[in-house]
């Protein structure tokens, strides 16, 4: 073997042994939290915002911040028993703790000076994920003369230690204006004034660092990858898996589909193990040729990889068209992932529908990147040291599986 063969077969191991190093704790569905907003005009020179927070989270930080054990301990005993009218009457006893967490981390501002807030009505509750919510409707008071219009979030922070992640997905319509944006803690304000593509920019950034953040769905694809005989199948796969989660991407987005994540979850991890266990049974199988696009000697020139005449459609063999088929169904389970990812389980409006797909936007923009740098790689790597390749794609293909395994334990035992 080469001296440059050698230094891309460790280049390709040592990647592998990367991304598996990084563990559960990069997955991309870990400890986070989905803040929504929704702004609107109110009475001359206010704004109205209606917020949704999970509850057991915000009961958590905004006792520790305030140093409100009461809060505390009677919001923490009412989520276990899971009594809405219970959670309700904790935030409302003590309103004052919970709002002022609120609103030292989300503010407005209008032309640069900050809008007075104030608690409309009482807190209720709502259910987003399987999980409660709360709702805290705010009216801001703004100078008068003001124009543009930003909104701030710096809601649920890393450093607090209780998540990590928190996004805010906030819905406008105001003055004539509408769109929405999705806030982190990398950009975590934005104005209503903004252009189009800024709020194109907003989502397709979020997607893109959704899959690069998310290392099951990077083994998912790399899975793909290493399974994948020529650039055909690696296409027809990633087109197949991409046509699988937009579907469920944006049936969740529309509300008509809701499956609980205690599935999803699950069902992802031993997507990644399936798809990976497959090409090491193939190597099983064919050993040496498990790769090939010929015919083996030992079978009939007139015969197909897997000993079957011919090729079908999309001139896949029989093996291929089954793989295509087990990529279409997984994908429509990483599609609820996706979905599960900014809280999807109801219908949102059109304005945001859009944004959604922006986001999908994003996470297809990395797919296909990983996808043009791993396989012509590997593709090189098999047709210059085929035995180098075979052992490379095997070593992907295992540590992939192994991992996705763990993880199926990990997500179905709640390990």
């Amino acid at each position: 073997m080469s001296r440059h063969l050698r230094r891309a077969l460790v280049g390709v191991t040592a990647a592998v042994i990367a991304l598996l190093s990084v563990g559960p704790s990069a997955q991309a569905h870990g400890f986070t939290s989905t803040v929504y907003a929704d702004v609107a005009s109110g009475e001359v020179g206010h704004i109205r915002t209606k917020l949704k927070l999970e509850y057991d989270l915000f009961v958590v930080s905004a006792a520790d911040s305030e140093g409100d054990d009461p809060l505390f301990r009677t919001g923490n005993a009412a989520f276990e028993d899971g009594d809405t009218g219970a959670q309700a009457a904790a935030l409302n006893a003590h309103a004052e703790s919970a709002v002022s967490y609120v609103t030292k981390r989300f503010s407005v501002t209008s032309d640069g000076a900050a809008c007075t807030p104030t608690q409309v009505g009482d807190f209720t509750m709502g259910r987003r994920e399987g999980v409660p919510y709360a709702d805290l409707l705010l009216d801001w008071a703004c100078p008068e003369g003001g124009g543009d219009r930003e909104v701030r979030s710096e809601l649920f922070p890393d450093a607090e230690t209780y998540v990590t992640g928190t996004k805010t997905i906030v819905t406008y319509e105001i003055d004539g204006r509408s769109g929405s944006a999705a806030l982190d803690a990398g950009h975590p304000s934005f104005s209503m004034e903004q252009s189009w593509y800024e709020r194109f920019w907003e989502f397709f950034r979020l997607g893109a660092e959704h899959l690069l953040s998310g290392i099951d769905h990077i083994l998912f694809l790399l899975a793909l990858i290493a399974g994948s005989r020529r650039l055909r199948e690696i296409v027809l796969a990633a087109t197949s898996f991409t046509l699988a989660h937009s579907v469920t991407f944006m049936l969740a987005a529309l509300g008509l589909v809701d499956v609980p994540s205690s599935v999803v979850e699950p069902v992802i991890a031993l997507s990644i193990a399936v798809v990976a266990g497959w090409y090491l049974w193939q190597i099983r199988r064919r050993g040496g040729h498990a790769a090939d696009l010929d015919p083996a000697p030992d079978l009939d020139p007139d015969l197909d990889l897997d000993g079957t005449a011919g090729r079908g459609h999309f001139g896949l063999d029989r093996a291929g068209r089954l793989r295509l088929g087990v990529v279409f169904c997984f994908g429509l389970v990483h599609g609820l992932g996706f979905a599960g990812a900014l809280g999807i389980d109801e219908a949102f409006s059109w304005t945001l529908l859009w944004s959604l797909l922006v986001f999908n936007v994003g996470i297809e923009a990395v797919q296909l990147a990983i996808i043009a740098l791993v396989f012509p790689l590997l593709t090189v790597l098999r047709r210059r040291a085929p035995r180098a390749g075979l052992w490379a794609t095997g070593v992907i293909s295992a540590g992939v599986c192994v991992m996705g395994l763990v993880w199926f334990a990990q997500r179905l035992f709640g390990l």
